[in-house]
């Protein structure tokens, strides 16, 4: 069996989560695979006495049996980069704040670990959103997990986004951007501009404005095989385009539209761990100063 951990620096207090995590699967007798950054650190804090394969982006990533994310969502979200169309499943290990992906805490990991070593365990597959340009602006992984956004920059202006699905007129957004969100992405970034919470298995795409000049314009959701183009105006000669957290200066004259990937992140489920109680945890649904 191989696995892949990507991470990030670390900080000291999670030095006995990773050794721990490592000793589990050099006991278990598995091909341990360490992203660089992550690997970097391992030896500079003298975490583990074994040295381990190492891996430095998408391109050199190994075909793996699964892979570990140890951080937060940030790098979960990296890990779906790094693996892409090889849809190796994922198991998020929590060290962050909040955890909506990376939804295994510390205290969890053993049976975690010890439910991907046994394959007991479930597979949950989200949707990607893909962006289509006349410009390679992202080195090819041209996908993200939770939304594209298109917004504005170096001025206060709004822009204007004109919409179109499948080649049919939607609307032209007065806005600082416009967001197209999956139902991954629906609790993050949509979801602070007002947008609704969509359950993963939807096949859905939500469309957001972040603050619209209309009142009236509200978030819409869509099915997620249709084809979303746009054309942007504005006073500035430059605007963004994210997937995610990575962003890229464009202009104007950018040709830009979004779909569904054909191809999908599958995360690792284990027993106790599932989608609604993360979200009610997480938005502290339930909670009320009156109880």
């Amino acid at each position: 069996m191989k696995v892949a951990i990507h991470g990030r620096a670390f900080k000291d207090e999670n030095i006995a989560l990773i050794q721990s995590v490592l000793q589990q699967l050099v006991d278990a007798k598995v091909e341990v695979f360490l992203f660089e950054a992550f690997s970097d650190c391992v030896a500079k804090k003298n975490v583990f006495p074994n040295h381990f394969q190492v891996f430095t982006s998408h391109l050199d990533f190994p075909i793996a049996d699964f892979a570990i994310s140890i951080g937060g969502d940030g790098t979960l979200l990296e890990s779906v980069t790094f693996i892409g169309e090889k849809e190796i499943p994922i198991l998020g290990i929590n060290t962050g704040r909040l955890g909506y992906l990376a939804n295994v805490s510390k205290s969890d990991i053993t049976l975690a670990l010890k439910s991907i070593l046994d394959q007991v365990y479930e597979i949950d597959e989200r949707t990607l959103i893909k962006l289509e340009s006349d410009k390679d602006l992202f080195q090819g992984v041209n996908f993200g997990v939770n939304e594209l956004a298109i917004l504005k920059r170096d001025t206060s202006s709004m822009i204007i986004v004109h919409t179109y699905i499948n080649d049919e007129f939607l609307n032209s957004y007065w806005a600082d951007g416009l967001l197209v969100s999956t139902p991954t992405g629906s609790t993050g970034y949509s979801l602070s501009c007002g947008g609704p919470v969509v359950m993963p298995r939807s096949n859905s795409l939500i469309i957001t404005p972040v603050s619209p000049h209309n009142l009236n314009v509200r978030p819409l959701v869509v099915p997620d095989d249709v084809h979303i183009k746009f054309q942007i105006e504005g006073r500035g000669k430059n605007f963004l385009v994210a997937l995610d957290s990575r962003s890229r200066t464009v202009d104007a004259n950018v040709q830009l539209a979004a779909k569904k990937e054909k191809f999908k992140a599958k995360l690792i489920t284990v027993q106790g761990v599932n989608y609604l109680n993360t979200l009610r945890t997480k938005l502290n649904w339930g909670l009320d100063v009156r109880n």
